[in-house]
């Protein structure tokens, strides 16, 4: 079972740069696991929120699965059960266990996930020394989309880790705040405008990309502004004491009876103690900054808020438009702060465009003109999720800097807000 996808640039030194990034990706995800006991590896505090150790062995899946069975002739996999076990969504390969049941499960072992990790790495090694320069191609290209699919699952390890600890009544610390915790003033709000007339968006360069990030095509933007940060707490705390989440004439109506049945009245995470607003972080329970953006809000709370402030949120392609020509810096995962920070500084241009929080655009997730499926198990990675959900850019302080893009797409249906989602607005 092979694929055409868009392979890395090949060069003599492609194997020996390819080996290094597979090496320093594999490790980084032992490295985030480093500060859990061996009981935080087997909890699933709800359906969506895998256990870290499945993160563990599906990442291994893939390079075992997607990897070394069509292309290391004489890979023998390390245990039968394991390709439908650790499987998520990828019918063309087979079946698999229920997702909602990942953490009912007290086999395989911590000991024996990472046994399997270290033999997959084994075997990969040897295929990057050995492959023959005709499977090398499509070899490079299918390592590369792994290392980039481990990068997603380390901000779904975190995220869904967070989840899982918020849980627990002892409010466990993932990893101490230290240093890296930042209070002060936050940089102060300016629209900036954006000329409208015909752009490009999408990605259109040799170097890796998702599939659903190309063609680069052709859109037509009105004049607009755009906030030059995110939607802070003290802002949003601001809609909170307004009556926000009693408004019903500021909420779609889809989101209105999610408010309702899911009695809604602040962000994921959020809980009043002696009278003010605490939350869950993956450093404890901790004040909330009222200074740091808002986090942990759905599309729904987004679209609200924006409603409640007179704005709207921007849709990908004025948020790609903008933030194309900004720097790709920001906080990131290996900040190791895990949290959002508050915006520094009142220079001319953007701030937090990248890292930080997941920005909620208006734009419904769906393939650009041209956009193609890859062929096989690897067609159903983007393509056939494109429906009911909505596009986030940006990345966030789970993010890995070197996984991010202009162009990069996330995508979450609107109701959800475990991961690092925050609100960016904009006007016409």
């Amino acid at each position: 079972m092979t694929s055409p996808i868009h392979p890395v640039p090949h060069h003599p030194g492609d194997r020996d740069a390819l080996l290094a990034r597979y090496r320093q990706v594999r490790a980084a995800s032992r490295a985030l696991c480093a500060p859990l006991e061996t009981e935080d590896y087997v909890v699933q505090g709800a359906p969506f929120a895998s256990p870290p150790r499945w993160h563990l062995a599906h990442t291994t899946w893939f390079f075992e699965q997607l990897v070394l069975v069509p292309y290391a002739k004489a890979y023998r996999e390390v245990h039968p059960a394991y390709a439908y076990l650790f499987n998520s969504y990828y019918e063309t390969v087979g079946t698999f266990f229920p997702r909602a049941q990942r953490g009912l499960l007290s086999r395989p072992t911590v000991a024996e996930v990472l046994a399997y990790r270290e033999a997959v790495d084994a075997a990969v090694d040897a295929l990057i020394a050995a492959a023959p320069d005709t499977q090398w191609p499509e070899v490079c290209a299918r390592l590369e989309i792994g290392t980039h699919h481990e990068q997603q699952h380390q901000e779904l390890l975190l995220t869904d880790l967070k989840y899982n600890f918020s849980l627990n009544p002892l409010h466990p610390e993932y990893r101490p705040a230290g240093e890296h915790a930042r209070g002060g003033e936050p940089a102060s709000l300016r629209w900036l405008r954006e000329p409208g007339g015909i752009r490009e968006i999408g990605w259109d360069r040799a170097a890796f990309a998702f599939d659903n990030e190309r063609p680069r095509h052709r859109v037509f933007l009105e004049d607009y502004a755009l906030a030059s940060r995110p939607v802070t707490n003290g802002e949003y705390l601001e809609f909170i004491a307004d009556g926000g989440y009693r408004a019903a004439p500021l909420w779609l109506s889809d989101g209105w009876a999610t408010v309702r049945r899911e009695g809604w009245d602040a962000p994921l995470y959020w809980q009043q103690r002696d009278g003010a607003w605490h939350y869950f972080t993956l450093h404890g329970l901790q004040p909330v900054d009222p200074q740091a953006p808002v986090t942990h809000v759905s599309y729904y709370e987004a679209d609200a808020y924006a409603r409640w402030a007179g704005r709207r949120l921007p849709t990908e392609a004025e948020w790609e438009t903008a933030a194309s020509g900004a720097p790709m810096t920001g906080n990131f995962v290996e900040s190791s702060y895990l949290h959002p920070h508050a915006a520094r500084g009142d220079g001319a241009g953007y701030a937090q465009l990248y890292g930080d929080v997941w920005e909620w655009t208006q734009s419904a997730y769906s393939p650009y003109p041209g956009f193609a499926p890859l062929q096989g198990a690897l067609g159903e990675y983007n393509g056939k999720f494109m429906a009911s959900q909505f596009v986030l850019r940006g990345g966030s302080c789970a993010t890995p800097a070197d996984h991010i893009r202009p162009t990069y797409r996330n995508f979450f249906y609107p109701a959800e807000r475990w991961q690092f989602t925050g609100i960016r607005l904009a006007e016409d």
